[in-house]
């Protein structure tokens, strides 16, 4: 069985740190929480420990992990050469919701990076994250701690129903705050682009880099992704999730007919909309997600919301995307694609 340790999410008590940072240094893996999603660390160095990793999320080796620090001045180690912009993007977002690309240096494994030349790098924010860095004095290479194309975890009993006997030990801090995983940003091409979207947004990024780009287009699920979040069905609820896009009204009319239609041919059907959007479906399953308003808090609800829909034991799911394309809701329409894996419909 999977060990749980409770953590105060503000001030973590040093014991089970302690506990958690001599399990990492054992080759063993962990689940801490960050400030976005719960991660499951081992020791980023240790190509054995994050082998099994992979095994236990049932993740393939040709998705890159994030290796997470206590601190900027971590890296080093871990980097190939100088490059200009970290300074700058450390001084700013670090610690924080941001991982950057970087080129690797011959002590990071193979196994962490997909093969590539390059490593992905993050300083977390969260107190129990930091306080876990800091007992185990070493990196820790984490994704999130769920299995391979579930919603990630966002409370420790999301960790818990996927990975149980599967993993060592759970931190539990409570609920995380930002609840889509970090900005990916890679610094290795010829103009710094954002692979993976998050609460770092481009507006934001562009403030410090302005030459600073979305990625234009999607890549192939075949061979090894620059970055975590990149394949094309990820994220994903175990029923089907079909996207609408577009006009508020438009998608809104759309979805409630559909959504209708699946319920009267007797399927269990649930809806993902903001709380604040018209819809009235007897029988439908609509779990809060926040208002259309506040994409800060669709975030935070959303793998919640998609694991609420799953235990309710729905057969479709039916969501809109958020009104906002730019900020946090970029981030969000990129998961809800991804969950959606194809089945996207878009409306006038």
């Amino acid at each position: 069985m999977t060990r749980i340790l409770t953590v105060t999410p503000s001030q973590p008590e040093p014991q089970p740190i302690a506990e958690a940072a001599t399990c990492l240094k054992g080759g063993g893996l962990v689940a801490f929480p960050t400030e976005t999603v719960y991660g499951l660390g081992v020791s980023a160095l240790d190509a054995a420990a994050v082998r099994r990793l992979f095994a236990a999320k049932g993740r393939p080796a040709t998705d890159p992990l994030i290796v997470h620090v206590a601190s900027a001045r971590d890296i080093a180690p871990l980097v190939a050469g100088q490059v200009p912009e970290v300074e700058a993007l450390a001084a700013r977002f670090w610690p924080g919701p941001l991982t950057l690309v970087l080129p690797r240096s011959a002590i990071v494994p193979d196994e962490v990076t997909a093969g590539l030349d390059t490593v992905a790098i993050r300083v977390p924010a969260h107190p129990v994250a930091q306080a876990l860095l800091r007992a185990a004095a070493m990196p820790v290479a984490a994704p999130s701690a769920n299995l391979f194309s579930r919603p990630s975890p966002t409370r420790a009993a999301h960790v818990v129903e996927d990975l149980d006997g599967r993993i060592d030990l759970v931190l539990d801090g409570g609920p995380t705050q930002v609840g889509v995983e970090s900005t990916v940003l890679d610094l290795t091409g010829d103009v710094p682009t954002v692979l993976r979207p998050g609460a770092v947004t481009l507006e934001m990024l562009r403030a410090v880099l302005p030459a600073v780009r979305a990625r234009a287009h999607e890549g192939s699920d075949a061979g090894p992704q620059r970055s975590p979040g990149l394949l094309t069905r990820h994220y994903s609820p175990r029923a089907p999730l079909t996207l609408y896009e577009g006009s508020r009204d438009a998608l809104l009319e759309r979805l409630g007919r559909d959504a209708q239609a699946s319920h009267a041919a007797g399927r269990r059907v649930g809806v993902l909309l903001a709380d604040d959007d018209p819809f009235d479906a007897p029988g439908v399953i609509r779990p809060p997600l926040g208002p259309a308003s506040d994409a800060a808090a669709m975030a935070a609800r959303l793998y919640a919301a998609l694991r609420e829909l799953d235990a309710a034991g729905v057969d479709e799911i039916f969501a809109r995307a958020p009104p906002a394309t730019g900020g946090l809701g970029a981030a969000i329409v990129d998961r809800l694609r991804r969950a959606a894996a194809g089945r996207v419909v878009h409306c006038g």
